[in-house]
């Protein structure tokens, strides 16, 4: 676990402006480890830490999220505006993925995000930009969590293209937060159709 000083710094300058303008702001915090960071079905780094800063004012909220990926890290910003009526919830916002090393280039999403009851789905469509010339793609997935046990299948289509299933259960003990999720990524998003056993280790805390 190697995160940079200079991600946690950038998280904190996004952030910070924000909590004098804020006062009726719920700020929180987060570290955490897991022994292979994936994201949506694609493994980034082997044993990866991770920290981040989420600020939220009635239905708009704010945040930003850094990880270990070997060569740099990984800092994203993301915002979002949702509401909640009678057990459904619905937001829209946006992310952006960036990189302070050369482990990848930029990704910038837009999101749409609902949800009832135990069942949530995802459609983002977004712009990669590698040096050679960008490239866009969708993402849509769907999530059934009850009870702290979850299953998720995610789909990619336009210039991307894959699928991958993700079963896992994630339990509190005390102030940490406990997980371990077995994820199957077919040939066409990782180059062979393969499936790994992933746990991870977090602690969220309010600032305010």
């Amino acid at each position: 676990m190697k995160l940079s000083i200079g991600a946690v710094a950038l998280v904190a300058v996004v952030v910070t402006p924000l909590v004098g303008a804020a006062q009726e702001a719920e700020i929180s915090g987060n570290v955490g480890f897991v022994s292979d960071y994936f994201y949506r079905g694609i493994q980034q780094k082997t044993s990866s830490g991770s920290a981040g800063l989420d600020l939220a004012v009635d239905a708009f909220s704010i945040g930003t999220w850094a990880a270990d990926v070997g060569d740099g890290n990984e800092v994203d910003l993301y915002a979002a505006l949702g509401t909640e009526v009678d057990g459904f919830s619905i937001s829209v916002g946006g992310t952006g993925y960036f990189y302070t090393g050369d482990f990848d280039s930029t990704y910038l999403e837009g999101n749409l995000n609902a949800g009832y009851g135990a069942v949530s789905a995802e459609f983002s469509y977004g712009q990669y930009r590698p040096d050679a010339g960008n490239q866009t793609y969708w993402f849509l997935g769907i999530t059934v969590e009850e009870e702290g046990l979850y299953a998720t299948f995610g789909t990619f289509g336009k210039d991307f293209g894959g699928e991958y299933f993700e079963a896992g259960y994630g339990v509190s003990v005390g102030e940490l937060d406990l997980s371990a999720a077995w994820i199957y990524s077919t040939e066409a998003l990782i180059g062979a159709d393969d499936h790994t056993l992933t746990f991870g280790i977090s602690h969220t805390f309010d600032i305010n």
